[in-house]
């Protein structure tokens, strides 16, 4: 469980943060008439190597004749990329459905400003190839690499839920993807649950099976979190607006150039071409706006994670969500 003094000493952060945001009569980027200079905006954008977010705008040509500079910084999963997000050391970052409620409920200074779907195939619990676990209720009792607050570990919830199960029923071992791939391996926990690309590269070359994915369990829906400082700063929020077009255009690209992105994407994450070609075959992007529906069901995950007390209090999602960029989507 989630201990309440970080969640306290989060919000505390979100608090100091807020107060020392950059108002828009402070941005330099704004000329007096009102209108924005692209040229003097630095975005500072998270990424993992399960999103791939610079990986996907370099494969669809999206980096090029970018009018702001853009600074990179590389994270092991969506929780830690947040605190960095709510601490005004980034401005935006991708991740999955579970991030933005740990975040919500510590208070942080985030809000979701895009979604998109990307398959749940992907979304998987995997064991060693010759383990004794065939079904989700052979759990019980087992210990289950997650990271915690990650889109895995509403997806191991999910599962434990559906089938009888409860988080009381099982050893949750709380580990990043480096470690718990390591523990899978060596026959330190019984099963992993996690995202492509590790899916794919436990499957590829640990040679684990997919115990059960993410089908019927979850929805596929990821986001494109930004910082509330991000989001006063006139300039910035002009920048993000131009980014995001960028990114929804790269989604629609890759999604019918499967074998570029595959080779890009493994020259950035470097992972073998075998493995990101099973990622991108199983990941068709489908962007949506933020509508109803969409904060709906993320208010679905975060009612889970209250109901099963990993989170310390109930979490309203409206109240964390952007809806100013939802011009750039289709609707759903």
């Amino acid at each position: 469980m989630i201990s309440r003094r970080l969640f306290a000493a989060l919000a505390l952060t979100a608090v100091v943060t807020t107060a020392c945001g950059t108002s828009d009569t402070e941005d330099a980027a704004v000329r007096s008439d009102g209108t924005v200079d692209l040229s003097q905006v630095t975005l500072r954008l998270g990424d993992q190597k399960g999103t791939g977010l610079q990986a996907l705008l370099e494969a669809a040509g999206e980096l090029k004749a970018v009018p702001y500079k853009i600074e990179w910084s590389q994270y092991t999963s969506g929780p830690p990329m947040l605190e960095a997000i709510n601490a005004g050391a980034v401005d935006l970052g991708g991740v999955g459905n579970a991030p933005p409620v740990f975040a919500a409920a510590a208070k942080s200074s985030i809000k979701i400003v895009s979604g998109y779907g990307a398959g749940t195939a992907g979304q998987g619990i995997v064991v060693p190839k010759d383990s004794p676990l065939h079904a989700p209720t052979d759990l019980r009792g087992k210990k289950i690499a997650v990271a915690k607050g990650s889109s895995a570990h509403y997806h191991l919830l999910s599962v434990l839920n559906k089938n009888g199960l409860s988080f009381t029923d099982i050893e949750p071992q709380y580990l990043q993807p480096a470690d718990a791939l390591a523990a899978l391996t060596t026959g330190r926990v019984d099963a992993w649950a996690i995202w492509d690309p590790y899916t794919a590269q436990a499957e590829q070359q640990a040679g684990a099976r997919i115990l059960v994915d993410g089908t019927g369990y979850v929805n596929p829906d990821s986001y494109y979190v930004a910082g509330t400082q991000a989001l006063d700063s006139k300039s910035r929020t002009a920048a993000l607006h131009d980014l995001l077009a960028r990114i929804h255009r790269a989604h629609a690209w890759v999604n019918v150039h499967l074998d570029q992105w595959a080779q890009t994407y493994a020259q950035h994450s470097g992972l073998p071409i075998e493995v990101t070609t099973v990622v991108v075959k199983r990941s068709v992007y489908q962007d949506h706006p933020l509508d109803p529906a969409a904060i709906d069901a993320e208010q679905q995950v975060a009612d889970a994670f209250s109901a099963a007390k990993l989170i310390p209090n109930k979490v309203r999602i409206a109240d964390f969500v952007d809806t100013r960029f939802n011009d750039l989507y289709p609707a759903s």
